[in-house]
Formats: structure tokens, C-alpha cells, sequence
């Protein structure tokens, strides 16, 4: 019964350690506010969970229908037209992804070199926020634009394959 009470209080104070210091190694990464992970979501063009609001509401993105091509049956036009929609949503995608980390690097070393003030933390934020804003519509662009190339059953095979389950397709009377 001892032992068993010392590993919990040992568990306990291990997990109230971790709790007073969840960004311990953090102050490690090149540029704080990203991990490498996200550096090369973004240097990729992938979505990085930008695009959820169309994702869970029934409207595909061009990356996961080229991935589920073969199961949704999808035609020799369709994957043509979704691969054409990929490709552009990459080209604008990168770009804007190495802007945002570039100015993520900027406000950063702001801080690091203690030279941040208002004004220029002002001028950072806004920045980012709008290569934010400009990347997620871009993201959220084309998984509107798939919607009008698949068929009721392809968008329903769509949910089903993702584990969004049998939802209803929201757009039925907006596509062809």
C-alpha cells in the first residue's frame, strides 16, 4: 500500500511539474512561435488544419479527394480538374507560407534582441495576421471549389471514408 501511494504522490508531483511549465524546451526552436513541424507545413503548403471549417462541413479539399481518388471513382476529368486545383492551391500556398515565416523569424528576434517596442509589435502582429487571413482563405478557397466537380454519392463516399459518417452533403442544390 506504501508503494503504491508513493508512485501516485510521485505521478502527481511529475504531472503538477509539467503543468507549471508547458513551454519548457520551446525557448530552443529558431523561431518560438512555431514548431519545426508547422515550419514545414508551411514551407509545403499544406493546410495545417486551416481549412476544418469546410473539411467537417462537407466540402472536400484537393489533397484528400487525389488521396482517396481510386475509392470515390473518380474520373479521368475529375482527377484532372481536382490535380489543376491542388497545383494552384500549393503555388499560392508556399509563398504564403514563407511569408508567415519570415515574419514570425521577425517578431522573434524583436524579442530576442530586446529591440520590440509598441509600435513595431503593433505593425508585426498585423502582418501576420494578415498572411494568417490570406492563407486560410486560400485553403479554404479550394475546398469550396471541389464541391461543383463530385457527384451527391462521391461526396457522401467523401464523408464516409474521412469518419465523418453518413452527413448529409450540405450543398446538394449548389453543384452539379
Amino acid at each position: 500500500m506504501r508503494l503504491w501511494i508513493s508512485a501516485a504522490l510521485l505521478l502527481t508531483s511529475a504531472a503538477a511539474a509539467n503543468a507549471q511549465t508547458p513551454y519548457a524546451g520551446m525557448q530552443a526552436r529558431p523561431i518560438k512561435a512555431l514548431s519545426e513541424q508547422q515550419v514545414a507545413d508551411l514551407g509545403a503548403g499544406r493546410g495545417m488544419g486551416l481549412a476544418l471549417a469546410a473539411e467537417l462541413n462537407g466540402y472536400p479539399g484537393p489533397s484528400h479527394l487525389l488521396e482517396l481518388a481510386d475509392k470515390l471513382n473518380l474520373s479521368t476529368d475529375q482527377r484532372a480538374a481536382i490535380q489543376r486545383l491542388f497545383d494552384s492551391m500549393k503555388a499560392e500556398a508556399i509563398p504564403l507560407g514563407s511569408k508567415l515565416i519570415e515574419q514570425e523569424a521577425d517578431l522573434d528576434k524583436q524579442f530576442a534582441s530586446h529591440t520590440v517596442t509598441p509600435e513595431s509589435l503593433k505593425a508585426s502582429t498585423a502582418a501576420v495576421a494578415a498572411t494568417q487571413g490570406t492563407l486560410r482563405e486560400t485553403h479554404l478557397k479550394y475546398h469550396l471549389s471541389t464541391v461543383a466537380l463530385l457527384s451527391s454519392g462521391q461526396m457522401q463516399r467523401y464523408a464516409e471514408l474521412r469518419g465523418y459518417g453518413g452527413q448529409a452533403e450540405p450543398m446538394q442544390h449548389h453543384h452539379h
